[in-house]
Formats: C-alpha cells, structure tokens, sequence
C-alpha cells in the first residue's frame, strides 16, 4: 500500500476500488504494465481500431470509464462524442464497436463533459440546450436551457456534492445541480465575452479567462458558487495580468495555477505562476495569491497553442512540431521534435505522455523520477488511420 501510495499520486487509500485484488497485486500489475507500455514493440504490442458510425464530424470526445487502473477484469474503456450529426453516442474502445446512441437532437451537439463516478454525460448544442444522459443506456434524464449559447463546460466530480459550470458565449457563469441541473447561481463573468473555464484538480477553484477583453482574468472560490449569499458577489480575485492565452493546473498541488500572457512591459509571452487560499475572515472568505514564479518564453519559439502540467514543477508546451519542457522557474528539462506534422493534442499524466499529430501518429512518452526533477524519455511512434491501412 504504502509503495503504491509512493509511486502514483492519484492512488488515495480512500478512493482506491481494489475489487477481488490485493495491493500488492495492485502494485505488480501497475508496474508490469507501465514497464511493457515504456518497452512496447508498435507492431506486435498494440493494435489500432477505426470506429466509425457518426455522420458529422466528431466534435468533442470523454471517457465516461473510471481513471483509476483496475486489473480484475471489470474495468471497460468506454468513450462518449458529440457530432454536428446531433447524436451523443458511446464506444467500446477495445471491441471497437457503438454501445449506444441517442436519438437525433434539435440541433448540433457541440460539447460534452462526463461525471465518470456518476456514470453521466452532459452535451450542450450549438443553441444552448444541457442534457445529462445515463452513461449505460444512454437514456436522457435531465436538461436546462441556457438563454444564450454555450462557450465553455466544466465537470466538478466532487464526491460530496458533485456540480457543473456553464459559460455562456455573453459572458454569464452558471452553476448547476448534477445530476437534475437545477441553477444554482448565475454570475456575470466578461459582460458580452466569450468565457474559457478551467477547474482546479479538487474543484475549489475555477479559472475563467476570454481573449476578447482587455480585463484580466479571474479566479473563484467555488463555494461562493455553489451556496450564493444574497446580493453579495461570489468570492473571487482579479489577476494582474492581460492577454491571456493558455492555462493550466499543477496536478499535484490543489491549487497552484500557470498562466501563460503577454508580458505588460515587452509584450513577450511569459508564464506566471500563482499559489491560491482562501483564508477566513470575520467579513467572510479572502483571497490570497502568491506569485510562485515568472519566466518569459525564448522569442524564437513559436507562440504555444497547447499547454500542460506534471506534478508540481514541470510545464509541457506544444509549438508547432515541438514538445518543449521548462520548470515553473523557467529551465529548459527538453525539447521532442517527434512528429513529421503539427500536435493537435497532449495527454499528460504521471507516468507517461501522448502526442497525436496530422501525420496520424501518436508518441509515447514516459517519465523517469531517477533525479529530483522527473525526466521525459520519447519511445516510440504508434501509426494509424491511413499509414496503418496503407502498411496491412
């Protein structure tokens, strides 16, 4: 227990689902998994299935399966997207096959979050319409009408009262009950702005930005969302920064948050990054943020359109073709020229990371935690879509 509490942070003794295993079964079976994805032959190890069945074009995909690793054989991979054909629908990953889809929507589903604990899926169509769907059947059992369109989803899996957060394209914050999405607040964020929001890893923060103003962005305090005192503002900050692009949380800190902007003096893009509390007082809830650390990004690189975090310390960005790695503090750990096309997405998590690409490829990548800054060390490439089918 103790060494799997060690080797992966997400293991919480509280949360573990261990089934019929033991943690000592837990721990070999972990570890001989990370050892054969870190020593997998692409061609024997691993098998690549297309999955097909939407008739738009696939907008938004979740797993709806459980995070955690589990080696009972219970466990299924199970993944839910959203079309401009205005279906959800749910995938079996390893049968490759539709589990379930629902019936045609007024309107094109443009976005969807999960609530994997509660076996839910939430879409937003292009109009505004929430629906919560069962995750087994696909049955839909709740809806709220948003009076403008949607800009942004949040999913807040918190297991003593789990939420959700909508911001709308004109700027509006709303919370809602899950799973019958009852109000509970609505909150004007950017008044006429689009809002982008990002949840802390605990879900007590709320990160909300737009790149459409010139005000700077904001941090809530999610209780203040959740439980309104009358005509009093939910609690929150402003931070002194504009021209905000990219935003992440530190994983492994509850509230520790990396901002990248445009530096008020040169102009250059840097990255700042601020420690969150709430501190109690007799008027009510503060907040207090610390500045950790600030660095400005090297004027050759390529402005980054993807942003990361491992642990507490370590940034990943993506500029075009490169992975490039830096500390909160502003070193350079690496740089990964992989793909022969740009990244279109990053999965970080804290054994390893994937790069998918246009050149239809992914990276595997795995971390090393020899030194007391953890190490990045590339793989190898796993080929799909047409260079799969074009090799048999």
């Amino acid at each position: 227990r103790q060494l799997c509490l060690r080797r992966w942070s997400s293991c919480k003794a509280s949360q573990m689902t261990l089934g019929t295993q033991t943690w000592k079964q837990y721990y070999l079976c972990r570890a001989e998994l990370e050892f054969r994805m870190e020593c997998g032959r692409p061609e024997k190890d691993f098998i690549c299935k297309a999955i097909a069945g939407h008739e738009g074009g696939i907008d938004e995909l979740a797993y709806v399966s459980n995070s955690g690793c589990r080696f009972d054989g219970q466990e299924k991979s199970v993944v839910c997207t959203v079309s401009s054909d205005s279906t959800v629908r749910a995938w079996d990953v390893q049968e490759g096959a539709e589990i379930w889809s629902s019936p045609v929507q007024p309107a094109a589903l443009v976005s969807l979050v999960t609530f994997p604990r509660l076996q839910l899926v939430v879409t937003v169509d292009k109009l505004g319409l929430a629906k919560v769907w069962k995750a087994e059947n696909g049955r839909e059992s709740a809806s709220f009408s948003l009076p403008a369109r949607s800009a942004a989803l949040q999913a807040c899996d918190r297991p003593e009262r789990p939420f959700l957060l909508v911001a709308s394209a004109e700027g509006m914050l709303y919370a809602l009950t899950v799973p019958h999405l009852r109000l509970l607040s609505r909150t004007a964020v950017f008044p006429g702005s689009p809002t982008s929001l990002l949840c802390s890893p605990d879900c007590q923060w709320v990160f909300a930005s737009t790149q459409d103003s010139d005000l700077g962005p904001k941090v809530f305090y999610t209780r203040s969302l959740l439980a309104p005192v009358e005509e009093e503002p939910p609690v929150s900050t402003t931070l002194p920064i504009w021209q905000i692009s990219r935003a992440c949380w530190a994983p492994d800190e509850t509230a520790r948050l990396m901002v990248m902007h445009r530096n008020h003096d040169s102009g250059q893009l840097a990255i700042t990054t601020y420690e969150l509390e709430a501190k109690q007082s007799q008027e009510g809830v503060d907040v207090v943020v610390q500045q950790i650390a600030s660095f400005l990004l090297p004027d050759t690189m390529t402005p980054p359109h993807l942003m990361k975090a491992h642990g507490s310390q370590v940034i990943l960005l993506v500029s075009g073709l490169e992975l490039v790695l830096f500390t909160v503090q502003g070193l350079q750990l690496a740089a990964f020229q992989d793909h022969q096309k740009p990244i279109t997405a990053l999965w970080v998590d804290e054994s390893r990371v994937l790069t998918a690409s246009f050149d239809l490829s992914l990276r595997v990548y795995v971390w090393s935690k020899e030194n007391q800054l953890p190490v990045l060390k590339s793989c190898y490439h796993l080929l799909g879509g047409s260079h799969r089918w074009a090799s048999g």
